[in-house]
């Protein structure tokens, strides 16, 4: 039965769901003393993801699924417990953290990548897109890890008619890259920036950004033309011009600025706050990418959860679409020699808490 659906479901996503319905924005936030805090959101907007938190103890044994729907493919088993948050199924982690303090997650990555095609001789060695973040938080601890344990197998998509995606890892230090496969290989950026978001490539966001070298934080001076004074209307006014619309490259270039933006505070856990007041900006309202007339789905936001992550502390932190308040886990609390494996519903109730405040 688990099998079937994995194959409806992927297969009726890569049919039916256009490529704009997904969506993803990342930044990387340091406080006073230089730890770092990566937070992103994960968006779409064909229906509710269902997603799930999933705890992975260590030696967990799993198996990747592959193209024939079943999971065929490589058996790996975790040298570190992690969490992960999950979509549709337990096994399809997109955001984490692990014992050792690396973070990894998925973004969508349609039209530009190309993985290598399945070879079922090669199926002892390959994983899934959708399951290389659960094999790299249980394999490693460095970004060097990474990319060694990326040169030893075959990455491939479960249904060849879907999107492909690309990873963000980052290390306890700080240091953060990006993983593409383009034309069939892997190619790993430095990203010194902290932002990710989704097609094009990451190098392309990074030169678009030279189109707006003209962009500052504060308020422009005011100046005169001919006999007149020109003066800005608000702070911030040295944005104007900033693109406010919803593609990836928009979106790359509102989080360089707003995040070069913010201020250093003192602790990680007023920085995780910090994450969330700026992700504020990129929630996508349900129905503004559909077409008028079209069906729109019965979900609050396309905006389906926010997350932040303290990699010193080994906190992970989140918000729903369906619930604003944040929750966290602390994995030095957790136990992942003992602790059983386990996968729960984000949400218990799909429902935000309200405050009535009485008057007397």
């Amino acid at each position: 039965m688990k099998r079937l659906f994995l194959s409806v479901f992927v297969g009726l996503v890569a049919l039916f769901m256009p490529q704009d319905l997904k969506a993803c924005t990342g930044i990387t936030l340091h406080n006073s003393a230089g730890l770092p805090v990566t937070a992103r959101t994960i968006e779409w907007a064909g229906n509710d993801l269902n997603s799930r938190y999933t705890i992975v103890p260590r030696n967990y044994r799993q198996r990747s699924y592959t193209p024939d729907g079943a999971p065929n493919g490589m058996s790996f088993t975790a040298k570190y417990g992690y969490v992960g948050l999950a979509v549709q199924q337990s096994e399809f982690v997109v955001e984490g953290i692990n014992e050792a303090g690396l973070a990894a997650g998925l973004f969508y990555f349609p039209d530009y990548g190309m993985y290598e095609p399945f070879d079922k001789a090669k199926a002892e060695k390959t994983v899934s897109d959708l399951q290389l973040v659960s094999y790299i938080l249980g394999r490693c601890r460095t970004i060097d890890d990474v990319k060694a344990a990326i040169r030893d197998i075959h990455v491939v998509t479960i249904d060849p008619r879907g999107s492909t995606v690309h990873w963000r890892f980052t290390e306890e230090g700080g240091r953060q890259v990006v993983l593409e496969f383009i034309d069939r290989e892997p190619r790993f950026y430095e990203n010194k920036l902290g932002v990710l978001t989704n097609s094009p490539s990451f190098d392309w966001h990074l030169t678009n950004l030279n189109n707006y070298v003209n962009l500052k934080t504060g308020r422009v001076s005011k100046q005169e033309i001919g006999n007149m004074q020109l003066s800005s209307f608000g702070g911030g006014s040295g944005l104007l011009g900033i693109p406010g619309d919803m593609t990836p490259p928009s979106r790359f270039v509102r989080a360089a600025f707003f995040q070069s933006a913010a201020p250093r505070l003192a602790t990680t856990e007023k920085t995780i706050e910090q994450a969330f007041h700026i992700l504020n900006n990129f929630d996508i309202p349900a129905g503004i990418q559909f077409e008028k007339g079209q069906d729109v789905p019965d979900i609050p936001s396309a905006t389906q959860w926010t997350v932040a992550t303290d990699l010193k502390h080994r906190r992970i932190y989140y918000r729903t679409m369906h619930n604003a308040t944040i929750r966290c886990f602390d994995l030095t609390d957790i136990n992942f020699a003992n602790v059983k494996y386990q996968s729960f519903p984000l949400d218990k109730e799909k429902s935000q808490p309200i405050e009535v405040i009485k008057v007397r």
